[in-house]
């Protein structure tokens, strides 16, 4: 294949992608996670730390046009395994949807999650919030990561592993809004 028609499949691609437009409007913050460093009571009651296991408020907003469903994930790229470490993996989350109340993700918050909205296992194995218990050592960046998705349904089983929700998500995605924070011990 010539470079010419190389950069001709790439252009006709990109033509394809509903991102530019409002992708940069798209935000997400969280009080939990505003001074950039995770909060005590994100940290979790397991695995030798002692917060209070309660997921972060996070809020969203100026979705691009045509979202029609959000993901939502915590992400800890530090985690010594080779893969980093899911805390908390929310699919199927309305369009008219807006935010997760502290704790929502463990039932420890003043509201349930947005009717049909879902779960699935983090990396312990189990759909719910994990908080953050890294390893004593350095700060860890735990980022939150907000996606609009052009699909009502993310098409995944409720035992759907992370990767597998990123896999899919990404392939639906209209737009992606982070925020990070760090912690440690």
């Amino acid at each position: 294949m010539t470079i010419s028609r190389c950069m001709a499949t790439f252009f006709a691609a990109l033509s394809f992608c509903p991102l530019a437009a409002h992708a940069a409007d798209f935000t997400v913050t969280s009080r939990a996670f505003a001074s950039g460093q995770v909060q005590p009571a994100q940290f979790s009651d397991i695995m030798g730390c002692t917060g209070q296991n309660l997921s972060p408020d996070i809020h969203w907003s100026n979705a691009p046009e045509g979202t029609r469903s959000f993901v939502v994930t915590i992400y800890d790229k530090d985690a010594p395994t080779g893969s980093g470490w899911w805390h908390w993996v929310v699919v199927d989350l309305p369009a008219d949807a807006t935010s997760l109340p502290a704790g929502a993700g463990n039932g420890k918050g003043k509201a349930e999650m947005p009717e049909g909205a879902r779960m699935t296992p983090t990396d312990m194995g189990a759909p719910g919030f994990l908080g953050a218990c890294p390893p004593e050592g350095p700060e860890h960046d735990y980022t939150i990561t907000v996606k609009a998705l052009g699909i009502d349904r993310l098409p995944v089983p409720d035992n759907a592993t992370p990767a597998m929700v990123g896999f899919v998500s990404n392939m639906n995605a209209l737009a992606t809004a982070t925020i990070s924070a760090k912690g440690k011990r």
